[in-house]
Formats: structure tokens, sequence, C-alpha cells
């Protein structure tokens, strides 16, 4: 669903409510007291939260307060009658059969309550308009000693569709284990006979990345420490300049364990794709798989507007503190869970040298 500078009026109960929302509202200073309870009723007030919208949701922070199959006009004002225990329960809530009827029935009507306060709507951050996205495919796991095999780096508009695409194909130099070649397609054989030499490879995605930040964007790469750090290690093992990366990096898999948090489940380029509806047909293609990052990426800035409106060098430091905190509680978990002395590997969007 575009975006729209409608408001929309939350109605919610004062009692045993999510404090987060109701501190994420701002009361305008000119706004009218809301009506004294009955005797004996619960307190209740109407507050407009910064929200954002995305496939026909509305949210106000991580909480979807309306779902609708149906566009909403940008003259409509909103009014949801908001259940405290549902929101708390499910993080959703439920709107009044009634309303959704008139709003069906009269688009154009501008629905409201006594104690309306407005907020503007909070759009999608800026930064999600213009991505560069980056994607290695490798001879294995270990970031000191794997070696590129393909690449990708391409530019996204707004809409998610490519700007531009280069793609690279490396003959690494050792063999290409069976393991590495059962995920990417990509055997020995074909990369001596295909691939260029890793040394010239590695130098111009190093090139490409540099320019791409020379020219302000941000670029998204799905688990930044292992692509970048590997690159880097290639670039110094084939006698070139690593690459030194601005404060403009977006790493789809730091930001959603850090949004929502406690959701079951792996968290894999696939898993994460397919949750936030990006098509990924060719997963462990560098290129499919850079692309579907980025749209991972922009559908996390749709849905979390309010979480990531953040400048780019923000949401970086950001990232850097909110994977230092998620290698902190990996650590901890294997610690007690399986082995005593296992320690997480450090360092966003590139990863420390080990001891």
């Amino acid at each position: 669903m575009p975006e729209s500078s409608r408001p929309v009026v939350v109605e919610v109960p004062l009692f045993d409510f999510d404090d987060e929302l109701l501190d994420a509202a701002t009361p305008a200073p000119d706004a009218p007291a809301p009506a004294a309870p009955a005797p004996g009723a619960p307190a209740a007030a109407t507050v407009v939260a910064p929200h954002s919208t995305v496939n026909s949701e509305v949210r106000v922070g991580s909480v979807v307060v309306l779902e609708r199959d149906a566009a909403l006009t940008s003259d409509d004002t909103i009014v949801l009658d908001v259940d405290a225990a549902a929101v708390l329960e499910t993080g959703r809530a439920a709107v009044l059969e009634d309303l959704e009827e008139a709003v069906r029935a009269a688009p154009e009507a501008e629905l409201v309550v006594d104690t309306e306060i407005t907020l503007p709507l909070v759009p999608r951050p800026a930064w999600a308009d213009r991505l560069a996205v980056f994607d290695l495919e490798t001879t294995g796991i270990d970031v000191e000693t794997s070696r590129v095999v393909t690449a990708n780096i391409s530019l996204l508009d707004a809409a998610g569709q490519v700007v531009s695409r280069r793609d690279w194909l490396a003959d690494p130099g050792v063999p290409i284990p069976e393991q590495a070649t059962a995920v990417h397609g990509v055997s020995t054989e074909h990369a001596r006979a295909a691939g260029r030499p890793a040394a010239e490879v590695v130098a111009e995605i190093v090139a490409e990345l540099r320019r791409v930040f020379d020219e302000g964007y941000a670029l998204v790469v799905y688990n930044a420490p292992y692509d970048l750090t590997l690159l880097n290690r290639e670039a110094l093992r084939h006698g070139g300049d690593p690459l030194v990366t601005p404060p403009a990096v977006i790493d789809p898999l730091v930001i959603d364990k850090q949004i929502d948090r406690y959701r079951k489940g792996k968290r894999t380029l696939e898993v994460s794709a397919a949750f936030y509806g990006v098509a990924l047909t060719d997963a462990h293609d560098a290129g499919a798989d850079a692309i579907a990052a980025g749209r991972v990426a922009q559908a996390l800035a749709a849905k979390y507007a309010v979480d990531l409106d953040l400048s780019l060098d923000q949401l970086h430091a950001a990232q850097v503190a909110w994977h230092d905190a998620q290698s902190d509680s990996f650590e901890d978990y294997m610690r007690r869970t399986r082995d005593p002395t296992f320690t997480s590997r450090r360092g966003w969007p590139e990863s420390a040298r080990p001891a």
C-alpha cells in the first residue's frame, strides 16, 4: 500500500497496556482533554502514535493495529478501538467490524473521536530508496581460508527494481570442495574453464564497492561479517588493498534479529525472504541472494519505519552495538548448553582477526 499522509487515530485503554506504545505518542499542546470516565469504567484516551504502512497493514511501532485488503485514501482518518489484552498477547489489535464497514462504504469520510490527537505518518526511511547490494559465493565457511568463486553487486531503486548489476566468476586457484559446489553449483572444472584469475576479480569487486560508497549508496550485505571479512582477506592474499567500509552498511540479519528478537526458527536469507514476502527463486546464486537481501532490507524499513527512522550513520552505529549484543547472547547460550569455552567471533561489519 502506498505511503500517505493520513493520520491514524488509536483509541486505547490506559490500564495494563504497553508503555512503549503510549510513550511513542506525543499529544498536541492544544489537544482537548479526554472526557472523564464513568464511575467504575477503565480510564481511556485517544492516542495517535507515529505509524507506518506496508502491504495493507498499519503499524504503531511493531504492533499491527489494522489489516486491510483494500487501499485507503489519503483523506481517511481511521479510528481504531485497540484491545490492550489482545495486543499484549498476540501483537495484533481487534478492529471494530462496523468501523471497517463504514470505511468501505464511505472511503472519503473522516471518522474521528472527540479527543483526537494526530501526528503525521512516519514514511519509510530514506536510506531504503537507493541501495547497493552485495553477495559472495565461496569455497567454504571459514573467512580466513575460503576463496571467492562468484560475486554480485547490483543497484536497486526505491521499488526494489534492479537498476544495474555486475557479476563475477573467479578461478579461486584451489579446488572447490564438493560440499560448496552442492550449494552454489560451481565446480572446480567450470571455474577453471570459465573463471577469471582471482586476483583480478577481487580487485574489481573492491573497486566497485568503493565506487558505490563514493556515490552515496548504502550497501546491503546479509550477514555482512562473512562476505566483507572474506573479501578483505582475499584482497590481502592477492596483494591488494582491503576495502575500508564507511558507516553505510545495512545487514538485514542483524536488524531482523534485533527488532523481532523472539521470533522462533532460522534466520537464513531463504527463511527471512519468505517471512517478509520477498521472492528468492535461485538461492545461493550470488545475484539472486544479493537482490533478495536488498528487498528484505526494504521490507524491514517499511514494516518497522518507526524503529528504523535513523540516518545511515546512526543505523550503522546501532548495528555495531546490536551485533555485539547478539554475539554476547550467543556466546552465553553456547557456554551454558554446549561448550563452556566457546567464544563468539566479534566485529561488524567486518570480523576481527582471531587471536
